[in-house]
């Protein structure tokens, strides 16, 4: 197999695409560049196979590149992308004991380099997921497969062990920290999955292919010509790694950045005042919020976790970092999400019970007002990204707080790609006490691959290394039923046990905007997979 180089990529060749009939249309910006795409982030990436890796950032451009069985639609449900249908009871595709799922394959499908697209590639991909040496996020779902059967070319069946109602997105949707289907002509005498080239130029099956990427700079895609919906609008998406959310916003005043996808939200006034953009304020499936570490003895308390939430007031953070935006509350799910548990009480500051439970857990106040219990002092290593002066606010007014009831906060940041990169970057090692950062939930409503006692890191993404056995119950509960009435129920439970004993406390649900040049047409992001609809968007 011809290997790609890691670090110098082929530079955008162009693919003699005619511009659309809108190219001479009057722009209303002079630094639009016609059916071209200038994105803007802060996060960095190590990898652009989202098999091995779970930023945001890689997450949006998979979800224009990558090969998925299933995309989600503007009401953030499962549509069929390189799947037929969506697997059910009703249509025969889970078998009536829940544990034989079939897909149904377009055929005629080409991956983005012409080479055809069948159920080998679901076979070869499924095999490489399950071996122990790929460094794949998780592999809960896919543990329970017992055997893969390939009928024909257009048919892929999976035979699980028990039920698992979160098939969908686990097995290759584009929502989520999820694997996409991997060319089996390219891969298939690979040395290692984890270090091959194809990592780094990825082939997949999306409207858009990769064509560049300079490290810590950018990562360009151009149309797919061989995408079997058809050739998109836009040409050429640039997506531009920038370090400092300042930058971003001055460049989006200049016009040098086209769209800023999930803004900050302590930008929203200033980018609403830029004539040249528009921006839009939705609501979100994210959950911004406070992980601690369970295995660091400090933590282990509940009654210490529980005190450092209740020193923070959180409507002071939405307040005045945030500019009003978002919801407090206690429960992980938006009300946008079918899994919102209106039965969770939202607690506020209470700094006179957060001292007593720390009393209560035999932490005295001692020297400079800081705590102390066994000779150690209560001090809480919080770790964060740089580049955000909107979380450098929020913790320098938890640091505050927290100094109020008798903690010491010391603050340690680091680059997005190595607080997030897996699996050796510093929350999948555990490397931290507590850790603010935003996370998009699953639209299944699946927490275990979260908060499962199976789930710790490397075998999944319990980053908090919370086991509630209470809590354990009823996410194996969950997953056994397609009944999504039960399912709400289960989830219920799982965050009442949440709220309760708190590995992770929730800041508030934010909501999501998203600024972009006033010349953007057709832009709709939803608040799954904001990037799953781009055909007819252009610039």
């Amino acid at each position: 197999m011809r290997r790609i180089g890691l670090v110098a990529l082929l530079a955008f060749a162009g693919a003699g695409f005619r511009p659309s009939a809108a190219a001479d249309a009057p722009r209303q910006n002079a630094s639009t560049r016609p059916h071209v795409l200038r994105i803007g982030d802060i996060g960095d990436i190590a990898t652009l196979n989202p098999m091995l890796g779970a930023q945001i950032p890689l997450s949006r451009m998979a979800q224009l590149t990558m090969a998925w069985l299933v995309r989600y639609d503007s009401h953030n449900e499962p549509v069929p992308e390189l799947a037929m249908q969506i697997p059910s009871k009703a249509n025969h595709g889970i078998s009536a004991d829940g544990r034989t799922i079939t897909f149904h394959l377009r055929r005629g499908v080409k991956w983005s380099d012409g080479a055809p697209f069948d159920a080998d590639d679901v076979m070869f991909t499924t095999k490489v997921v399950l071996d122990p040496k790929t460094n794949v996020l998780s592999r809960s779902g896919w543990n329970l497969i017992t055997r893969i059967d390939e009928p024909d070319k257009a048919t892929i069946v999976y035979h699980l062990r028990r039920p698992y109602a979160s098939f969908l997105p686990t097995f290759f949707g584009s929502a989520g920290a999820n694997p996409a289907i991997l060319p089996k002509h390219l891969l298939e005498q690979t040395a290692d999955i984890n270090s091959d080239g194809y990592n780094a130029k990825p082939v997949g099956i999306g409207p858009f292919r990769y064509v560049e990427w300079i490290r810590g700079e950018r990562v360009a895609m151009e149309a797919n010509p061989n995408y079997f919906r058809g050739i998109p609008k836009l040409q050429r998406i640039e997506y531009h790694i920038i370090p400092s959310r300042d930058t971003v916003a001055l460049q989006m005043q200049t016009g040098e950045i086209d769209l800023w996808p999930d803004a900050a939200r302590a930008y929203y006034p200033r980018l609403r005042a830029i004539k040249s953009l528009r921006v839009v304020r939705q609501p979100s499936y994210g959950v911004g919020h406070i992980d601690f570490n369970l295995d660091r003895p400090l933590l282990r308390d509940p009654r210490v976790r529980r005190a450092l939430a209740l020193a923070i007031d959180r409507d002071a953070l939405r307040d005045k970092v945030s500019r009003g935006l978002g919801v407090v509350q206690d429960g992980l799910y938006s009300r946008l999400s079918p899994f919102y548990d209106g039965n969770i009480a939202t607690t506020h500051r209470d700094i006179g019970k957060a001292r007593a439970l720390l009393d209560q857990a035999g932490w005295k106040v001692g020297p400079g007002g800081i705590r102390v219990k066994g000779g150690r002092r209560l001090s809480i290593e919080f770790v964060s990204n740089t580049g955000s002066p909107d979380t450098d606010k929020q913790i320098e007014l938890i640091r505050a707080w927290w100094k109020d009831a008798g903690v010491a906060l010391e603050r340690k940041t680091y680059d997005l790609a190595l607080l997030f990169g897996y699996p050796n970057g510093m929350i999948y090692t555990g490397r931290f006490d507590a850790i603010l950062y935003g996370w998009s939930l699953s639209p299944s409503g699946d927490l275990s691959e979260l908060y499962g006692c199976d789930a710790a890191p490397p075998r999944g993404q319990n980053v908090t290394r919370w086991c509630n056995r209470k809590a354990q119950s009823a996410m194996d509960a969950f997953l056994a039923t397609y009944d999504l009435a039960q399912q709400k129920r289960y989830d219920a439970i799982v965050q009442e046990e949440l709220a309760s004993d708190v590995p992770s406390y929730v800041v508030s649900i934010p909501e999501d905007i998203f600024a972009y040049n006033s010349d953007l047409k057709n832009f709709r992001p939803n608040a799954v997979t904001p990037f799953d609809d781009f055909m007819n968007v252009d610039v």
